[in-house]
Formats: structure tokens, sequence, C-alpha cells
């Protein structure tokens, strides 16, 4: 069985590569470590400075930054330390109130609680559930707090909303499954492994690859994913070898890279080898695309979502209202709101553009990945 903790869910980097990868490395330590060590709140504080296109005084102003669980490396090894960064460059003196929720909805709502309670001002608000975090925001609507949701929508009277196109994420991965499969895909039958029931980026994705999909390739076996659990897609997928049978499975769509992990490990004890999507553009699933274990994976940059998120966040903190040149878009959440958005462009990785996206990024440097550029 599959049982490694390092799973799972635009513009490029504006800083060196080199300070991305030490950040990286340094977080990485935190996000494959046990979900349960970051479940309380923890306090930074701005240090000064200020950035090319000015700031404001942030000092006085407490924002809160509330991400659903630490199991998935991107959480503590990037959104963190960007989102900080970029509140302190716009709000020099700011103070940040931070929380990891473990996954667990309670702990969330509990720790939005406690926010309100410090007097944060603002929330950047990561959702471990977004029906059941709906009440929360309610909450720091009527005491007149922003909600920034960030990557995931919250349900209730969310204030912005900051992530990618993921209705767009799942078109790019069916697209390149049903490339991998080839000319013939329609006499061919695949796996969907989906995301998490609670995710409402799960249903976005199921949704763009589904749009894709159907009528190209027959969907032999589909699964929901609780909690993105690489644990639980590896016994999925062993569920669907055993159901259908090795032969007759063509390829497997896989909603992350998190659960790609678990399958991998599932289609190789199968003696299978057979097209495999992703997302997030983890480590291990790009050195996985480089073996032949997995096809391709979703880059979705998180300095510029981090980098949208705070700006947003700064103009609530100072009072004002974001205009459209920082929010664009617009969406509906599951109760109905309308929200102000930033919906950011993902972008396909494969074998055969590594160099020229997330190494030249600066997410991982070419030797980590294990390749020359």
């Amino acid at each position: 069985m599959y049982d490694q903790r390092q799973p799972r869910r635009g513009r490029a980097f504006r800083v060196a590569g080199c300070a991305v990868a030490a950040v990286a490395l340094a977080g990485l330590a935190v996000g494959c470590g046990s979900a349960k060590s970051s479940n309380t709140g923890s306090s930074s504080t701005g240090t000064g400075g200020g950035t090319a296109g000015g700031t404001a005084n942030g000092s006085g102003v407490r924002i809160g930054i509330l991400l659903p669980e630490s199991k998935t490396t991107r959480y503590e090894a990037f959104d963190r330390p960007l989102l900080q960064s970029e509140l302190q460059k716009l709000l020099p003196g700011v103070q940040i109130d931070y929380y990891n929720a473990g996954q667990n909805a309670t702990t969330q709502q509990t720790q939005v609680d406690t926010a309100l309670t410090k007097g944060d001002k603002v929330l950047v608000l990561d959702a471990v559930d977004s029906k059941s975090i709906q009440n929360s925001v309610q909450k720091a609507h009527d005491a007149g707090v922003k909600v920034v949701a960030y990557d995931r929508l919250a349900q209730g009277p969310v204030d912005a909303y900051v992530s990618f196109d993921n209705v767009k994420v799942g078109q790019l991965q069916g697209t390149a499954l049903l490339a991998a499969l080839g000319s013939d895909a329609a006499s061919k039958q695949i796996v969907m492994i989906n995301g998490s029931p609670t995710d409402p980026n799960a249903a976005q994705f199921k949704q763009g690859a589904h749009s894709v999909l159907n009528g190209k390739v027959k969907i032999g076996k589909e699964y929901d994913t609780p909690e993105w659990d690489p644990n639980t897609a590896n016994q999925e997928m062993a569920g669907a070898i055993t159901a259908l049978g090795a032969p007759n499975i063509n390829g497997v769509y896989s909603a992350n890279d998190g659960m790609a992990a678990g399958i991998a490990t599932a289609l190789s004890a199968a003696g299978m080898h057979v097209p495999l999507t992703g997302q997030d553009a983890q480590l291990d699933a790009l050195q996985r695309i480089q073996a032949g274990t997995q096809t391709m994976t979703i880059y979705k940059p998180y300095q510029p979502e981090a980098a949208a998120a705070a700006a947003v966040a700064a103009q609530f903190a100072q009072g004002k209202t974001p205009g459209s040149d920082l929010l664009p878009d617009s969406v509906t959440s599951g109760s109905g709101n309308k929200v102000p958005a930033k919906l950011i462009t993902p972008i396909v990785v494969d074998k055969n553009n590594m160099c020229q996206t997330v190494v030249k990024d600066g997410l991982y440097t070419a030797a980590q990945i294990g390749i020359t550029c």
C-alpha cells in the first residue's frame, strides 16, 4: 500500500530561482510531516521595507491566513511563506496570524473564531470544506471582517476569490489523457479517480475532465476520493484492476499528483504501464514523468496566486475596495453568492517542457528533478 506523506490540488516567479528553491526545501520538511503539527495558530510580524509600487503602513493591522492541511507539499512549502512575504511587502508592520487546520473542518471553524477574537480585519481562507465553513464566513461578514477565498471557493458572503481556472485544469488533463491514448481512444477504457467531494475545486476539475472525455473514451470505473488521500486512491485503483482486469484498463485520470503516486504504486504492482494524469507539479510527480510512470501534471504557479491574494487582502485591510484590475473575473459559489475573482491560467507540464516551466520559474532545480537543462 502506498504510504508516502507528500501528496496533493500564470506568470513566472518574481524572485530568483535559488531563493525559491531554498524556500521550497525548507518548507518541504514541514509540508511532509504530520498534519497534526500545524493545527494551532502562529503569529509573525512584518519587518518593514518597501516595494517599487509603494507600500502602506501596516502597523496595528492584523490579517489571518487559514490553510487547510499540511500533508500536501504546497501549503507549507510555498503558499504560507509566499503569502506572508507578499503581505509584509505591501503592509510593513502587519501582524499575520497563521493557522493550519490539518484537514479538519471543525478545527478550521474554531480557528476562524480565534482569528475574529484576535481582531483580524481580513481572512485569507483556503477552506477544508467549502460548505461547512459557511457559518464561519457569515460570522466574519457580520463582524465587518473581509474574507478572501484562496484557491478554494468557500460558501457564504465571501468578498473575493483568487484561484486558477479549475474547469480548465480538468479540460487540460482530459485532453492530455486522450492524446496519450492515441487516435483509437474511443475503443479504450479508463479509470477516473477524482478529488475530495468536500472540495469545490474537485468538482470543477471533474466537470472539466468529463467535458473532454465523455463520448471519446469508455469510463470503466470512477471514484471520488475523500481528503484527496493517496492511500485511498491506491485502494481504489487496486479495486478497479480487480473489477475490470488489468488488460482492459488503458489509462487513468488522476485529479492530482498526490493520488497519482498511490495510483502509480497500484499500477506497478499489477505490472501495468498506462497513461496517468496529475496536478500540482509536485517534485515526485515530475520525477515520475521523467521515469515514464506518469504522463503529465498541471503546474499552477503559486507565486502569482499568492501575490494576487495578498494584493486584494492589503486593499481590504486599508478600507479600500479592490478594483477590476485586481479582480477582473466573477464566480458564483455553491451558496449562490456572486464573488469578484482573479482566475489564473494553469499550465500543462510533461517530459518535454520542464526546463521551460518549473525549472525556469525556480519551483525546482533541474538537479532536483534529475534532468539537464
